[in-house]
């Protein structure tokens, strides 16, 4: 299996090139040909060839989602993975154009090259691996997600038209295994806002994704009293744009990263509405006199922490609409901690401000798989095996679709001491890596299917 996934080095890397050149930014379109966007349906079209080139089985489930397959029996082997992405620009600081891949000092820059279109190429040709040189008793499916960087409705659909994999693994984290993944709620909070002297024009986060620390924000003013302008001045990494006499722009420029990991990242809205603070209404909870949610105390603080990690909270998106702001925030909440608990601690917030209304709008529940078991075992004793290491399975605060199903976890394909390029800027895949990947799925789909 190995030597074939050698020999098809550089098919794997052009493949993965095809992929990351369909800018598949997942966008809900009530179109029933393309529900997604009409480049995630032609990323999904792609794929689907490229599989029955290969050999493969395929089916496309109405654009929502689809799988290629190949082998016989009942039980089945899942490889869950997504090809759409979370948005890229080149003037977000890229060197190169992110959706077109290039190769540089032994890397292969694109989005999507580690989330999760690598990933994806790298189990498909693991496949082929498997298919091409040895046997196996059961079905291996890769099943292909269209909407997991927003509301997983493709898996939702799969799951309720197609049967679900009797043991597998998404290829959309870490190695050695995943066995435990916290669990992920959005909270949307709304108050009454307004900043004395001035008419809120337009707010704006750009495209950012809830799933994303963002780098951008922007809010418009235009002032009662033009000279009210000397009031406001370029501190705090906030800059003041003068439009016209009486019109100016807020802007915070900060640094993208994972939502579930917001430390890696500088929040550009938290710098623009800190800097608002004297007049901002929702100050009423702490003594510095600002109800900072990004603070996971709000949420229940370390009372939440657990093996998995602590809570931790990201906004990302902030709205203004009929006098209201609105921040959507994305909460990664420790495995042991029910959700229950997340809405007590925001009722306690709201009875100290009684105008905040609050919703928790999207949630997925969290991943357990015990440690001891056959999975993850399995997974790691093949990890470690193939890389001469000594690894043990780890819990993360990022979602990915093994919590879809019961008897999955997530497999790679970032590996030990890797800078997490999720979400980033320039994100790359090492191409050594890519490959050895390849080779720790082909062996793991043959131990999990023979």
């Amino acid at each position: 299996m190995k030597k074939y996934i050698d020999s098809k080095r550089d098919e794997i890397i052009e493949e993965v090139k095809n992929l990351v050149s369909f800018k598949s930014i997942s966008e809900e379109t009530g179109n029933l040909e393309a529900p997604f966007g009409e480049e995630c349906k032609k990323a999904l079209d792609y794929i689907l060839k490229l599989g029955e080139k290969l050999g493969f089985r395929t089916k496309n489930l109405n654009g929502y989602c689809g799988y290629i397959e190949f082998g016989e029996g009942e039980e089945m082997v899942g490889i869950i993975g997504h090809l759409d992405v979370v948005p890229a620009n080149i003037e977000d600081g890229w060197t190169s154009n992110p959706f077109k891949a290039v190769e540089r000092d032994g890397k292969l820059y694109g989005r999507g090259t580690i989330d999760d279109k690598g990933p994806v190429i790298a189990s498909l040709y693991a496949m082929k691996a498997v298919l091409e040189t040895t046997k196996v008793s059961k079905r291996v499916r890769l099943i292909l997600g269209l909407n997991e960087e927003k509301n997983w409705k493709c898996i939702n659909y799969y799951k309720q038209n197609e049967e679900a994999p009797t043991i597998g693994f998404s290829p959309d984290a870490d190695f050695p295994c995943i066995y435990a993944e916290k669990g992920i709620i959005t909270v949307k909070l709304e108050h009454e806002f307004e900043i004395p002297n001035c008419e809120i024009l337009e707010v704006s986060t750009g495209n950012n994704a809830i799933n994303v620390v963002p780098k951008y924000c922007m809010i418009r003013l235009k002032l009662v009293n033009p000279k009210d302008i000397e009031k406001f001045s370029n501190r705090d990494g906030v800059h003041i744009e003068k439009i016209s006499k009486d019109t100016i722009r807020l802007v915070a420029y900060g640094k993208a990263s994972h939502a579930a990991f917001p430390t890696m990242g500088e929040n550009a809205i938290t710098k623009l509405l800190k800097y608002l603070k004297p007049n901002w209404y929702i100050d009423k909870l702490d003594e510095e006199g600002f109800f900072d949610i990004e603070s996971p105390r709000c949420f229940g603080g370390d009372s939440t922490k657990d093996e998995s990690g602590v809570l931790t909270s990201n906004i990302g998106v902030m709205k203004y609409e009929n006098g209201k702001l609105k921040l959507y925030t994305n909460l990664r909440v420790p495995v042991n901690t029910n959700f229950d608990k997340i809405k007590k601690c925001l009722d306690e917030v709201k009875l100290k401000i009684p105008d905040l209304e609050y919703e928790m709008e999207n949630s997925n529940t969290k991943l357990y798989v015990d440690k001891e078991s056959y999975l993850v075992k399995t997974l790691t004793d093949i990890f470690n095996e193939e890389t001469g290491l000594n690894e043990q399975p780890i819990a993360i605060g990022g979602g990915t679709f093994a919590r879809a199903f019961k008897n999955c976890v997530s497999f790679g394909m970032n590996f030990p001491g890797d800078f997490d390029m999720c979400h980033q800027v320039d994100e790359f895949v090492d191409i050594e890596k890519l490959i050895l990947s390849s080779k720790i799925y082909a062996t793991a789909i043959y131990k999990l299917a023979k």
